[in-house]
């Protein structure tokens, strides 16, 4: 069994399998409370005006939805992002 670091998991790129586009890297976990668990990474939202300003929105990737923790990248399945 290998671990991984929060600080390991949010140096890596997240990237949609369905489309292929970088969601962008992790900023939080949650993690249920009762059993220690990840629940779903948190990156956060699109960039507006040209990537210079913050979305004020989350994508909560639910952990069922996490296909690989490579090296590198996150791979995940979203097929639609509201």
């Amino acid at each position: 069994m290998s671990c991984i670091t929060f600080s390991d998991l949010k140096a890596k790129e997240v990237v949609n399998t369905c489309d292929g586009s970088k969601l962008g890297c992790i900023c939080d976990l949650e993690i249920d409370d009762c059993n220690g668990c990840i629940k779903s990474i948190i990156v956060p939202g699109e960039s507006k005006l040209w990537g210079l300003l913050k979305s004020d929105e989350e994508l909560v990737i639910p952990y069922c939805d996490i296909n690989k923790i490579g090296d590198d990248v996150i791979l995940v399945s979203i097929n639609q992002i509201t």
